[in-house]
């Protein structure tokens, strides 16, 4: 009896089991993104889940000073456990990554939802194999469009000028269009557009409030030439399986519930939003209302611009991925979104 009494005293004093401790590399730190959804989960949602069983070490890439290009490099050699950015960031690895975010085919969240969820198995089979990693959660910045520091009225004022790319099937695109692609990294821009470096810029309308693009560039052009800029977050595959049965369906479920459809759900209202307080044509909810003005889409432009996608910038992304991706991306995202790429 005074055995059986020792162990139990034993058990209800041992220390708990240790915390599963997770190393987490963020995107941009000064985005809605990160500061409204990534950095909330992962320091406060996903801790108080577990009970205090998982926590979690929070920085983002651009507070390391990471080459953007080089998050998911060092995400499969193990030098941090989770990160998360742009997939068009990575697509000089993998090519066949241009297929996550493919411009002006997706022109509602719910539409690049569904285009989203319809590549989920493709991503997570180029993450496998690429990057050593495993996907957990894709999420949007708002569509990709086009700041311009020089007076436009419509697409075909974009030829001749210099214009900053948000990725590579977009600087294919722009480069269709007889505009020069321009490769600036996103916290150099204001000062690209200021100097002239380059005429206009994409990136996402809500991002370039936050960065201040409005006081360097006089004109918005809301179509969304660059997508919507799809950022993956994904956990190096050693760790991942490493990792308790019971672990990894929390973070699945978490990051679903408390991560991924929140940000979802407020991508379309952010879009309207964020051009009212670009423009000033609209109640903005975020800040200050500015003055650019605001181009409007024609129905012409929208059609020469999907049918530059549709006969040069997809089988040009095919040839660059190979037949076997392109048919691959048919079956899966070319049928949510009602568009091929010929492959022969």
């Amino acid at each position: 009896m005074k055995k059986l009494i020792l162990m139990m005293t034993v058990a209800m004093t041992a220390p708990p089991a240790f915390a599963e401790e997770l190393s987490v590399v963020g995107s941009w730190s000064s985005l809605p993104l990160h500061t409204e959804y990534e950095a909330p989960f992962w320091t406060e949602s996903l801790p108080q889940a577990s009970d205090g069983q998982i926590n979690v070490n929070l920085t983002t890439h651009n507070q390391m000073n990471l080459g953007v290009g080089d998050v998911y490099r060092l995400l499969g050699d193990g030098v941090y456990d989770v990160a998360m950015t742009v997939a068009d960031y990575a697509v000089a690895d993998a090519p066949e990554l241009e297929g996550l975010d493919v411009p002006l085919v997706a022109l509602t969240a719910d539409e690049a939802r569904a285009m989203v969820d319809a590549a989920r198995p493709m991503v997570e089979d180029i993450y496998n194999t690429r990057f050593n990693s495993h996907v957990l959660a894709i999420a949007p910045y708002p569509p990709q469009v086009v700041f311009c520091n020089h007076e436009i009225s419509s697409l075909d004022d974009l030829k001749d000028l210099k214009v900053r790319a948000s990725g590579r099937m977009t600087a294919k695109f722009l480069e269709a269009l007889g505009a020069e692609g321009v490769n600036v990294n996103f916290a150099e821009v204001p000062g690209a557009l200021q100097k002239g470096v380059v005429d206009c810029a994409i990136t996402g309308a809500g991002s370039g409030y936050s960065a201040g693009w409005w006081e360097v560039s006089s004109h918005l052009l809301p179509l969304p030439l660059g997508g919507w800029d799809s950022v993956v977050t994904a956990i190096n595959l050693d760790k991942w399986n490493s990792l308790s049965p019971e672990h990894q369906s929390l973070i699945e479920s978490q990051i679903a519930s408390e991560f991924e459809d929140p940000a979802w759900a407020t991508a379309q209202g952010a879009l309207e939003n964020d051009i009212a307080c670009l423009t000033g044509k609209g109640e903005c909810s975020s800040g200050d209302a500015r003055s650019m003005t605001l181009v409007e889409v024609s129905d012409e432009d929208f059609a020469r611009a999907r049918g530059i996608l549709e006969s040069e910038v997809l089988p040009g992304w095919a040839e660059r991925a190979g037949v076997e991706w392109a048919e691959r991306w048919n079956s899966s995202v070319g049928q949510a979104v009602g568009v091929a790429v010929a492959t022969e």
